[in-house]
This record gives structure tokens, sequence and C-alpha cells, in this order.
């Protein structure tokens, strides 16, 4: 048997470890046998609404204990825990709701404003299998109550390691959302290699992730890899803000911080303005986005902490290339995680030479099954053991790999490959620059050029003067055909929930600006 639920929690407490802390939130304190009990109830409430083995359970859920035991109750009977993304409108949870054919839905009280409408036009109807977490409202069941008198035990449904546990919701870089299909033993999977190999995570950690736990980044950081090792982890149903989270570490003193490249960009803007102490962090991670070099740079003379850059995806389900302790080159992810295998391959299937950018595959237990209901993209995508992740890369001599863009976002200019990461890596080193996004721009002519969008930091002003400067500092530093030939600056850039750049909809708003250089 290999049940998610019993593997992260309910064995801590059979051998022993039940009065360990598992989880800080908010001021509450659950440890792995409240924890436990917590999860048993729900499984049975659930079971009460009629879900069973193979049901699907949506989770539209701030980051809590709540979440936890809700996700780890559906899967501990065998059902499916679907959880999704807190930040949208009630045409996507409509959509959701449809996609995944719930048998009962769990939602914060704060979030029915959007989730309310799609709950009332759902077909069929869930009836009263909808809860809810937080204020009491009426219409719908109430967390408290619907737990009430519900036992604190229960044995795990004897599932199988390659049963379905849980679904991830993927769009990729445009589309509807699709879900990556993901089984019982692919957490224990990367915790083994990548939150116990890479980063020697175990019992004695703390961690907490700005990244949140309805996306695949933040479930390992927050749920997988602590519960697995007999960790704690903090969680905070905030939005994820410079400030905010730079006051949490500095208040809980985790030992690993995971987040993403935009808000490390911005956690250094922050900290120019008021002192804070993060002297418990032995790791920092970044994932989501390649994390430039120049941020590394200011956060590791900081903060005197380094930042592992990691490649992952929702399909693969966590990291499988990553940086290692004491062994970072500044720009490049890294190396394979220990159980990944990588490829990089030409257009013909080929594997390419050192120094040569290819398309990045990779394999790997934790991959997932399929896309729901998606024959056509699972067999394009996922071909045999492989998983196609529409990355280009190229790998130097020593195997650190190092980022090329995506398949889709390289382009030509003057007959020569243009990567836009290497011109957005090169504009991030100007001293004026917080972030930067690089797209091929159609001019006029129909020949393309690089069209980069700039986010200032705080104090900069934009100004015709300024963008002749970043031409000057990129044609310094690169060869003159990569130099952005147009520049236009924004108050931030589109990304999406995980913090991920969202370049085909700067390739929507794209507009044909007075020519800087004329």
């Amino acid at each position: 048997m290999h049940n998610l639920a019993d593997d992260l929690v309910d064995r801590h407490v059979r051998e022993g470890r039940g009065d360990r802390l598992a989880l800080v939130s908010e001021g509450r304190h659950v440890t792995y046998r409240e924890l436990c009990g917590n999860i048993n109830r729900v499984a049975h409430a659930l079971t009460a609404l009629g879900v069973g083995a193979g049901d699907r359970v949506l989770l539209v859920l701030l980051d809590s204990p709540e979440f936890v035991a809700a996700f780890l109750g559906a899967v501990k009977i065998g059902a499916v825990a679907v959880p999704t993304n807190t930040t949208l409108r009630s045409t996507d949870y409509a959509y959701f709701l449809e996609e995944s054919g719930a048998a009962a839905v769990i939602v914060h009280a704060a979030l029915l404003a959007e989730v309310g409408p799609a709950l009332e036009g759902a077909k069929p109807r869930l009836e009263n299998r909808v809860v809810v977490v937080g204020d009491d409202v009426s219409g719908y069941r109430h967390w408290d109550n619907w737990l009430d008198g519900r036992s604190g035990a229960l044995d795990a449904a004897r599932t199988k390691g390659t049963d379905v546990a849980f679904w991830l919701w993927t769009s990729g870089s445009t589309g509807r959302p699709k879900a990556a299909v993901h089984r019982h033993r692919d957490w224990s999977y990367c915790a083994a290699n990548y939150a116990a190999g890479v980063l020697g995570l175990t019992a004695s950690d703390l961690t907490f992730s700005s990244s949140k736990l309805f996306h695949a980044y933040g479930l390992g950081n927050s749920m997988a890899f602590p519960l697995n090792a007999g960790a704690a982890t903090v969680l905070s149903q905030a939005r994820p803000q410079a400030k905010s989270v730079l006051e949490i570490v500095q208040r809980t003193r985790p030992t690993l911080f995971f987040s993403v490249p935009t808000l490390y960009a911005a956690m250094l803007e922050e900290a120019r303005a008021t002192t804070y102490d993060l002297s418990s962090v032995r790791l920092a991670i970044s994932a989501a986005e390649p994390l430039p070099a120049e941020i590394f740079r200011r956060w590791k003379e900081r903060f005197d902490i380094e930042i592992l850059d990691g490649l992952g995806s929702t399909e693969v389900l966590h990291i499988y290339l990553s940086a290692r302790a004491g062994d970072v080159r500044p720009g490049s992810c890294g190396k394979a995680v220990p159980g990944y295998d990588i490829r990089l391959v030409d257009a013909a299937g080929e594997d390419v030479p050192a120094g040569t950018i290819g398309d990045l595959l990779v394999a790997g237990d934790s991959r997932a099954v399929c896309y729901w209901q998606r024959p056509e993209l699972t067999a394009e995508r996922m071909r045999g053991a492989w998983f196609v992740t529409g990355d280009k890369y190229r790998v130097d001599g020593d195997g650190y790999y190092w980022y090329a863009g995506r398949a889709d976002d390289m382009f030509k200019v003057s007959g020569q490959w243009v990567s836009p990461i290497e011109i957005e890596s090169t504009l991030i080193e100007h001293p004026s620059v917080l972030e930067a996004a690089v797209i091929a721009f159609d001019e006029e002519s129909r020949l393309q050029t690089a069209k980069a969008f700039v986010v200032l930091r705080p104090g900069r002003t934009a100004s015709p003067d300024l963008a002749r400067e970043l031409q000057d500092f990129v044609k310094a530093r690169l060869t003159p055909y990569k130099c952005p030939r147009r520049i236009e600056f924004l108050p931030e850039l589109p990304k999406s929930a995980a913090g991920k750049l969202l370049r085909y909809k700067l390739r929507e708003f794209a507009s044909l600006p007075p020519d800087p250089l004329a």
C-alpha cells in the first residue's frame, strides 16, 4: 500500500513523532497528531457526503491548516484533491467545476464573491456538497460544523503508489488551464531526490514559501517536503508582498526559504530602506522563472545567503534541475537533480553537443500520468519516459545548464538567433532596472527586432535619454544585433500566480512607439 496522506502524516504518529510541530499559521501551532486527527475528520466528512475513490474534490482555499487537512483528507480515502488558484474570476471557477466534475467543493469564505456565482451555475448542482472555511455563510455547510463529532481515527485507503491522488492545473503560456494528473508516489520521489538529496531537508528544518499551496512549487515547499521529513512549515494566508514576506521570515525564522525572482528583486529594494534579520535562513530557493545572475549577487551581498535557482514544472511536479549549495554559477540553474535524466535535442530529436542550444527533455518517476482529457497534447508532450518541456537550454562542458528561453520565445534578428533571457539578464545589471522582458517585435518593414519592456527601480524616472542609455549599456556587453531597438517602460510585468512572466501578454499589447533612436 502507498497512500500519500499516510506517508506524509500517519507514519510520523505511528513512529512516535506525533507531538512534533507540523504547521505554524497565523499564530496557530499544529502538531502531527493534531493534523492527523483533522485529516481523518475531513475524510469521514467527505465519505458522509458520498465522496468516494476517484471522485474529485475541488479546493479553493488560502494557505492554512484547513488546506492541508482538506487536501490530505481527500487523498486518504482514495479521492482526488484538486487545489485551485485563489486569485481568479467566476468564469474561471465555472470552468474548473465543469472540467473536474467535482463531487464536492471546499472554499474559503473570503473567496466566495468569485466562486459563489460559479457554484450557483454548476451543472449538475452540488446541492449541499459545498463546505466553507472561515466565516459562516448562509446556504453552505460550515467547516467547523461539518467536522464536529467526526472521529479522529481512520486507516488510509489501501491505494497503490500508481493510483491517482491529485491534479494540478497548468496553463503553460496560453490557453485554458489543463490538469496534470499525479499519483500517490510522486511527492515521495521529489522529496527523496530534491528536498533531501539537494537541499538536505531534515526534521530539524522549518520551511517558508512565498509561493502558495495551490501551485506545484508551493505545494512541495509548504506541505510535501516538510511533512515528508517530519519537519515543520510556516503558512501565511496573506498575498505575498516584499515587506510582509520579509517580516514573516524575520519573525518565524525559517531555515529554508522559497520564493521567485520577481519577489527576490522586490525584497532587495525593500531591504534598502529597512534592515531585516534573515540569519535563520541557511538556503534560499528560487523557481518559476530563471534567476538573473545580478539578483543572486545582490542577495548574497546583502544577506550572505545563497539562492539556489531551479527548474521544474507542474507536469514533473517540482524541481529537476538545480544549483547546489556552495557550487552556484550565477545565471545557471545548475545540474540535474538525482533521479532525473536530461536531454537537449535538435529539431530532429538528436542530442546536441555541449554549448549548443537545444530543446530540453526530462525523464523521472514524478512525471504526471497525463493531461486530463487531453490525449493529443499528452501524446505530444509525454513521449515514452520523456517530457518535452518547451524550454531551450544549453549545457556547458562542466554540466551546468543555462536557460535560452522558451521554444516559442526564440527569434531571429539579421538571420541570427536571439535568446530573450540573455538580453533581459544584461538589462537587469543596469542600476536603474528592476525587471526586464524581451520579445520579438515586427517592424513596419516586417523584419523582427528585439523590444524590451523595463520596470525601473524606485526613484528612477523613465525618459528617452534613459532608453538610449540602456541600449548603449546592452551594446557594450552583447553583439549589437541583440540590442533592443525599442524600449518601453512599464510599472510592472504581467506574471502568472506562480510568478512566471506571461510573455504572450506583452506581445498582445506591444505597440509601435516613436523610435527612441530617431
